[in-house]
């Protein structure tokens, strides 16, 4: 994993290796008591619960009654997810796999699909500095706050359905960008070996981010693989790597071995892993 230096909520003299573990343990778990927190990060309760404070004055958690949750940033957020809550935990594994392709000082686009929104609350936990651009209100409410991340989104016409934004304005911007890396959702992964959505206007924009980037992350559970769509957004081939779960049929696994696409297929995180 790239060296990502100091965080970048603030200056805080605190042990980065014990704050990435704890940042962890919340993003996986969502919730901890203070003892248990302590033995897993092998910390004083003393120390977790400075560390917390501190955590929860950057605006990262909210501290509860013998313990902490991971602060949601807003209402919006957590009803596009209640309403594309399948497979969360496969999905935050495909988020924490993805995120080690962050680099710091980059250029990327996190699109609007569920998968990557999940990137975008990893990378909360585990800031660096980055230019983000987004058509995904979720994502850019999911950064707010973070003083090195500088969040770009996109204008156009506003898919209540998803608090995505696309159309003919979200196109022309896109038009006019380079990205050093995509991170593309998906609704199907079609037998044709093609990526496709419901929706036209999404499946214009995803396509034009497609031709505007270096490096194409598609992050999709494995329920997306041998799904049909109406509209088509582009090829396997236009993608640099597939992140999905550990569930994917034995027959997609040998069809991107065939189309050389590297495919990393995280296990489901577990709530000891730290």
């Amino acid at each position: 994993m790239p060296d990502r230096g100091l965080f970048c909520f603030g200056r805080i003299n605190v042990a980065p290796d014990r704050l990435t573990q704890i940042r962890r343990y919340l993003y996986l778990n969502g919730a901890t008591g203070v003892h248990e927190l302590a033995e897993k990060v092998d910390a004083s309760l003393a120390t977790i619960r400075r560390d917390l404070q501190r955590l929860e004055e950057q605006g990262i958690i909210i501290r509860t009654h013998g313990g902490a949750t991971i602060a949601d940033s807003v209402g919006l957020e957590i009803a596009f997810e209640a309403r594309e809550n399948q497979n969360l935990e496969d999905k935050r594994a495909i988020a924490d796999a993805a995120f080690a392709m962050l680099r710091p000082n980059t250029a990327v686009f996190l699109d609007a699909g569920t998968t990557v929104l999940q990137l975008a609350r990893r990378l909360r936990l585990d800031p660096m500095p980055l230019t983000v651009f987004s058509n995904n209100i979720c994502v850019a409410e999911a950064l707010m706050g973070i003083d090195c991340i500088q969040i770009i989104l996109l204008g156009g016409r506003v898919r209540q359905s998803n608090r995505s934004v696309v159309g003919a304005l979200s196109e022309q911007v896109i038009e006019g960008l380079w990205f050093d890396q995509l991170y593309l959702g998906a609704s199907a992964v079609q037998p044709d070996n093609t990526i496709a959505t419901p929706d036209s206007d999404e499946a214009s924009l995803n396509a034009a981010m497609l031709k505007h980037a270096s490096e194409r992350y598609l992050l999709v559970d494995s329920g997306k693989f041998g799904r049909h769509s109406t509209y088509r957004v582009g090829r396997l081939d236009q993608i640099t790597q597939i992140f999905t779960d550990a569930n994917l049929g034995e027959e997609w696994v040998a069809r991107m071995q065939q189309l050389n696409i590297p495919l990393t297929q995280p296990e489901a995180l577990i709530e000891d892993a730290v």
